[in-house]
C-alpha cells in the first residue's frame, strides 16, 4: 500500500507540473501580441534610438562617452529602451495638455521613461523642411489621427526641458487604417535650423491609447 500510495503521489505531482507548464507556456504566447505597440522609428524616437544603437551592447563603456543621453537613460531605467514601443497612456480623453505637465512631455508622463526629458546632447536625424515620419506598430491599431509639433525657434534642447509652449503645431492628419507601418509627409514652413525636437502625439484606433515621442532632428 504504501508504494502504490507513493507512485499515486508521484503521478499527480508530474501531473500538476504538466499542467503549471502548459499555464505558463499559454501565457507566455499570447504576452507578444497582447502588449504589442509602437513607436515613431524615422526620424528615431529618443527610446527607439537608444536602443536601436545601443541595444546590442548596452554595456559597453564607451556609450558613456559617445552618447551620453542613451547612457544615462539605460542608466536611470534600461526598460526604457527595451519597451521603446509602450509609452502609452490610456484614457486621456483628447485633454493631451492638462493630462501631461510641461518637462513630461517626451516621457508621456510616465515616470519610468522620465530619463526622456533630460536636456542633452541627444543624437539627432538630419531633416529638410519637409520630412517624412514613420510610425512602425507591431500591432496595427492604425491612427485615429497624428499631431506633429516643431519645437520653436529659440528653444535649446540640449539645456531646457520640452514644454507645450515651446511647440509650434505644423501637422495634423486624418484617420490611418491598420498597417505595422504608416508614413506621412509633414511640411513646415522653411524657418527652423540646427537641432529641434519633433513632439509627436499618436492617438490609436485601439480604446483610447494615447502615445507622446520626441525625436531628435538637425533641420539643414
Amino acid at each position: 500500500m504504501h508504494t502504490r500510495s507513493t507512485l499515486g503521489s508521484t503521478t499527480r505531482r508530474r501531473g500538476l507540473i504538466a499542467l503549471i507548464v502548459s499555464v505558463l507556456v499559454c501565457t507566455f504566447l499570447w504576452t507578444p501580441t497582447a502588449s504589442a505597440h509602437g513607436t515613431i522609428v524615422g526620424p528615431p524616437t529618443r527610446a527607439y534610438q537608444c536602443w536601436q544603437t545601443w541595444g546590442s551592447q548596452h554595456t559597453n563603456p564607451a556609450m558613456q562617452q559617445q552618447d551620453p543621453m542613451c547612457w544615462q537613460a539605460f542608466q536611470a531605467n534600461a526598460d526604457t529602451m527595451w519597451n521603446w514601443m509602450s509609452a502609452l497612456r490610456d484614457g486621456l480623453r483628447g485633454n493631451f495638455q492638462g493630462s501631461t505637465p510641461d518637462g513630461q512631455l517626451c516621457s508621456n508622463a510616465l515616470s519610468r521613461n522620465n530619463s526622456l526629458n533630460n536636456p542633452g546632447a541627444w543624437k539627432t536625424r538630419s531633416v529638410g523642411s519637409n520630412f517624412e515620419m514613420h510610425l512602425h506598430d507591431q500591432a496595427s491599431h492604425g491612427a485615429d489621427y497624428f499631431r506633429v509639433y516643431v519645437s520653436k525657434n529659440g528653444f535649446d534642447p540640449t539645456t531646457q526641458r520640452l514644454g507645450w509652449g515651446n511647440l509650434d503645431l505644423v501637422t495634423t492628419t486624418g484617420r490611418f487604417a491598420p498597417a505595422k507601418d504608416i508614413r506621412f509627409n509633414v511640411q513646415t514652413n522653411g524657418s527652423y535650423r540646427g537641432h529641434h525636437i519633433v513632439f509627436t502625439i499618436w492617438q490609436a484606433s485601439h480604446l483610447d491609447q494615447t502615445y507622446m515621442w520626441c525625436s531628435d532632428v538637425n533641420f539643414g
